[in-house]
This record gives structure tokens, sequence and C-alpha cells, in this order.
């Protein structure tokens, strides 16, 4: 019978080490809420350690979830800048797309918003959103249905997703 003897180049985990965050975000909760929750702005349940849509129980904690904290405080997580002569000829059916998107990810996801959607000096638009899931799911929406270019810069230290679409 073999020792239980660790692989090669294996280190134990030790408690007793502070390790830094991978992914630095000071929206995200540093401790679990008092259930029920409910968001005093939007109306969300923070209810079995999620947020959900749903009618708030009685006697339910008030809170600002992390997407209105988000809103509040003007800092998105994900940019969506949508350009060209395309999207200038389809403009009100592109941006008809983009809010279905928002929909269809916030009746599952309620912190998954569009805080803003700004005309810019170029003839495009600039998409801000409390979620980078989100704003992938735009592009990729738009890329999917409409063709053009698709990119995407993810910037880990700010935990940032900006997309660019253009055709």
């Amino acid at each position: 019978m073999k020792a239980n003897v660790p692989a090669a180049g294996f280190r134990p985990v030790r408690r007793d080490q502070l390790r830094p965050e991978r992914i630095h975000d000071t929206y995200q909760l540093t401790h679990k809420l008092a259930e029920p929750s409910v968001c005093k702005v939007c109306g969300a349940i923070y209810h079995a350690g999620r947020w959900q849509w749903g009618s708030p129980p009685g006697g339910a904690h008030e809170v600002t979830c992390p997407a209105c904290a988000r809103i509040r405080d003007h800092l998105p997580m994900g940019y969506v800048q949508l350009s060209g002569d395309y999207f200038a000829a389809h403009r009100d059916e592109l941006l008809k797309l983009v809010r279905h998107r928002e929909e269809k990810e916030k009746a599952e996801h309620p912190l998954a918003r569009i805080m803003a959607i700004e005309d810019q000096a170029d003839g495009g638009v600039l998409v801000t959103t409390t979620d980078s899931h989100l704003a992938r799911s735009i592009g990729e929406a738009l890329e999917h249905a409409h063709k053009g270019e698709l990119e995407f810069h993810y910037n880990e230290g700010d935990n940032l997703l900006r997309v660019f679409w253009e055709r």
C-alpha cells in the first residue's frame, strides 16, 4: 500500500497567510445579508443567497443592491460602444435589440442592468452596464443578428469589460 505523498510542486494551503484578492469589486457583498432583504430602490429581493425578483415578504430588511449602488455612483462594470454607418442607418432597430437583451438578462439576473445609453460625438452610442456579462451578451447579440466587427477588451485590474461593435 502506497503512503499519501503530495504531488511534486504541491503546497498545502496555509490558513494563516493572507492572499490578495484576484479581483476586487467594491460593490460585491463582503458578508451575507440578513434574509430576506429587499432593495429599497429597485425592489429586488435577496433570498437563498442570491438576488431575485418577486414580492418582498413582510419584515424584509431594506438595503441597496449592488446594481443600484453602481447606478447611484456612476461606476459601470461594462461599456458597449456602437458605431459605424450601418449603426447610424439602423439606430432604432439596434437600440431596440440592446434593450431587449437587457430585459432578457435582467429577468433572470436582477443585477444585470443598463445604466445609460449616451450619444457620442462621432454619431455612435455608448451603453454602460452594471454587469460585464450583460455587456458581453449585448455585443454577442449584435454580432449574431447584424454581423459587424466585435471586440472585447477586459481590464482585469479594474474588473471592467469594454465591448466595441461596428458596422
